[in-house]
């Protein structure tokens, strides 16, 4: 069963997602960009697998390719599952 979809529960998700494909903790941010990151387009189709794991919600490659960061990865996962 799908977690249920809240900011807080997708931030958490995001954050250890983020964590999981490289990123340190103490560098995430709502603000943070994708690109200081170093988040790839690659690491995003992985990080939108996690999502669609864990709250049902499926990113395609349209939804996320002008997303610039965290925040607004948080925000289209908590808007698209709304």
């Amino acid at each position: 069963m799908a977690t249920q979809v809240t900011p807080d529960s997708v931030e958490t998700t995001i954050y250890d997602g983020l964590v999981e494909l490289g990123t340190e903790r103490d560098l995430l941010s709502r603000e943070a960009t994708l690109e200081s990151l170093d988040v790839d387009s690659l690491d995003l189709v992985e990080l939108a697998q996690i999502v669609e794991d864990e709250f049902g919600v499926e990113l395609r490659g349209d939804d996320v390719k002008d997303v610039k960061t965290v925040g607004e990865v948080i925000d289209l996962v908590v808007t698209k599952a709304g």
